[in-house]
């Protein structure tokens, strides 16, 4: 049971998980997964971390960088880790939203309509290159990421569970892209970038690779059902009062800094506290600390926050506004 409102940040008592799975059992999932990944990703044990997170938090992940950084390698090693039904979707200006959801097909033999699934019904879909695509396209996943479901001609279809979108795009400058609708960019739970590896990391990335395709030793280390009662179990993680309320001043400054123009919204809280009970069961918690949140806040919500002209004319990076956000509310006392 959770324990009555209490101004500390942890449980009075232990909390009683009535998931089969164990917080101490998702943590070990988590590290296997990761070591998995790390395997084929060199040098970059922060966004496996992060992806990991974003897995068991049971939200959906955007990764923007430069073409060649590895954004692509790293969705496909968390789907073949998991050996969960992965499907790929390299989003085209030409991409219709009918190819992402799927579409009815007339039956001449029964003389009706059957629904032909698209690309979205997997437990982990690859969105490559998102923003290559018209924003109609783009559009045609809000449904499927908001809600585990996609409705065609009147019929609604669950989607399976885990389900997980590992979209990928580069920088919307670059010729031929389009950006990400605010809409579509607020349902992905925490975005992140690869940057370009060290130097040690580079060179022991030439020497596995001579080899072949680094992606084919990845093995599977756990199946779809672990990965859905992992994310069920993530719910035992207690989240204080203390914890809510400090969320939700960190987001709430978003939208009253002077140089924002658009802050957070309420489902960026949801996603922070989420991500901040997944952050705490991999620490070996089964209680939410301040520093779970601020760990967390800059790649949960500075892909959601416009920048005003101004703050763009003096470059001041969306990353680093959030940060100073985070910095200036003061971090609730620990019991």
């Amino acid at each position: 049971m959770v324990p009555a409102a209490s101004p500390t940040t942890h449980p009075k008592e232990p909390l009683v998980n009535e998931s089969s799975v164990t917080l101490r059992e998702v943590a070990e999932l988590a590290n296997r997964i990761s070591a998995e990944m790390a395997r084929v990703i060199e040098g970059k044990p922060q966004q496996i971390r992060t992806a990991v997170t974003v897995l068991l938090a049971g939200g959906h992940l955007l990764i923007e960088d430069v073409p060649g950084v590895g954004k692509t390698v790293l969705a496909k090693s968390l789907g073949r880790a998991i050996h969960g039904d992965v499907k790929r979707i390299q989003f085209t200006p030409d991409l219709l939203p009918s190819d992402v959801t799927g579409v009815s097909v007339f039956n001449q033999s029964t003389r009706e309509f059957e629904f032909k699934p698209g690309g979205i019904f997997a437990h982990i879909v690859l969105g490559d290159e998102i923003n290559r695509a018209s924003p109609k396209t783009q559009s045609a996943l809000l449904e499927s990421m908001a809600e585990g479901q996609v409705s065609a001609d009147g019929k609604t279809y669950a989607l399976s569970k885990p389900f997980m979108v590992i979209a990928t795009q580069n920088p919307i400058e670059m010729e031929g892209t389009y950006p990400l609708p605010e809409a579509q960019r607020d349902r992905f739970m925490a975005r992140i970038t690869m940057g370009y590896p060290a130097r040690t990391s580079e060179i022991a990335m030439l020497t596995h690779h001579a080899g072949g395709d680094q992606l084919d030793t990845v093995t599977p280390v756990t199946d779809a059902l672990a990965v859905a009662a992992a994310v069920e179990a993530i719910r035992a993680v207690y989240v204080a009062p203390v914890i809510n309320d400090y969320i939700v001043t960190i987001v709430d400054k978003t939208r009253t800094h002077d140089d924002l123009r658009l802050g957070a919204s309420p489902r960026a809280s949801l996603h922070l506290m989420r991500a901040a009970r997944v952050q705490a069961a991999l620490a070996g918690r089964d209680y939410v600390i301040p520093e779970d949140v601020s760990a967390l806040a800059v790649e949960v919500l500075a892909h959601r926050v416009l920048t005003t002209v101004e703050a763009q004319v003096a470059r001041r990076d969306p990353d680093d506004i959030v940060r100073s956000i985070v910095a200036s509310v003061p971090t609730p006392a620990r019991a």
